[in-house]
């Protein structure tokens, strides 16, 4: 694994550490996740994209006027 160094504002990291310990992480492992997401390397980014994409596919929902019926109008009463 490679180091990398960066310049943040030391009020910054301060803040980040404290939401790390907060969360019971690191800032270090927040950093890695983030250029995972970034690159795409996370599995749930994936899973995300994949649902979306098949879901814009989908042919069900209200259509472009929206639901044309109420909720009393599917029961005969």
């Amino acid at each position: 694994m490679t180091n990398l160094t960066l310049k943040i504002d030391d009020d910054l990291l301060r803040l980040a550490r404290i939401r790390a310990l907060e969360r019971g992480t690191s800032v270090n492992a927040v950093i890695r996740q983030r250029l995972e997401e970034f690159v795409g390397d996370d599995p749930r980014a994936e899973s995300l994209r994949r649902f979306v994409d098949l879901a814009s596919t989908s042919h069900s929902g209200s259509g472009e006027d929206g639901r044309t019926w109420r909720r009393d109008d599917l029961y005969d009463r």
